[in-house]
């Protein structure tokens, strides 16, 4: 994924009410930017971190940038949630994921379960659909249990234990279903669920894949040009 217009640098000065995000640019001009994340955001707003904006594209947006990047020590961080899917979608398409490679058909955002969107569904006429629920990671607790882990969630996610069951639900019904956790930054060695943030979530993955959903996880590799697909993050699930 290419970022559509060349990024501009500023300086955070603080994140709030979720969406919103007030940066300081280098002309000296503090203006209000879309932060496209809902999580809590641990370790990813402190005032006074280099941050990077992209122009708002949207002609109906009410903000004119969006907050994309963040430096954390020396490296960049994605924070926008928007981005994922088209990521891993590019990927796909691309035969950058071996476990999701083969398939003829890729649609995204296709009704299913009770009340729910997948975000991506491959089919081939050779085997059975598979449903692709992608979740942005860029949580790492440099303090934490896990100091050098990528963890998921940030916070407690209703909807997300919401996906794992009806994922489960497809799998019963002679589908293949896959977690994919996207890790929008470089700087982990390892992935695993953050059980003290949202313990409910963690059981029902730990449910979810007794029941035959899959777990993958991949890094990304980010610049300021763009952000793609780097490799597969080993898993520490169990």
């Amino acid at each position: 994924m290419q970022f559509p217009a060349p990024l501009v640098r500023g300086t955070l000065v603080q994140r709030y009410k979720r969406f919103l995000a007030d940066v300081t640019l280098e002309d000296g001009q503090t203006i209000t930017a879309h932060c496209a994340n809902p999580g809590s955001m641990i370790g990813l707003k402190t005032p006074g971190s280099e941050v990077w904006l992209s122009p708002n594209q949207n002609p109906k947006a009410k903000l004119d940038w969006r907050w994309e990047l963040i430096q954390v020590e020396d490296r960049l961080v994605g924070v926008s949630t928007s981005h994922p899917n088209g990521i891993v979608e590019e990927a796909i398409k691309a035969g950058k994921v071996a476990e999701l490679a083969g398939y003829a058909g890729l649609r995204r955002e296709v009704r299913y379960g009770k009340n729910s969107r997948i975000d991506i569904l491959l089919e081939d006429e050779d085997r059975p659909p598979c449903y692709v629920e992608v979740k942005n990671v860029n949580l790492r607790r440099i303090d934490g249990p896990h100091p050098t882990a990528a963890e998921f969630p940030d916070a407690v996610t209703k909807r997300g234990a919401k996906h794992l069951d009806e994922m489960s639900d497809m799998v019963a019904e002679g589908c293949r279903a896959v977690m994919f956790y996207l890790v929008q930054r470089d700087d982990c060695d390892h992935f695993r669920i953050a059980a003290d943030i949202d313990p409910y979530y963690a059981e029902t993955l730990a449910s979810a894949r007794k029941a035959g959903v899959e777990a993958i996880c991949y890094t990304c590799r980010l610049s300021l040009e763009g952000i793609e697909l780097d490799a597969p993050l080993p898993l520490a699930l169990d």
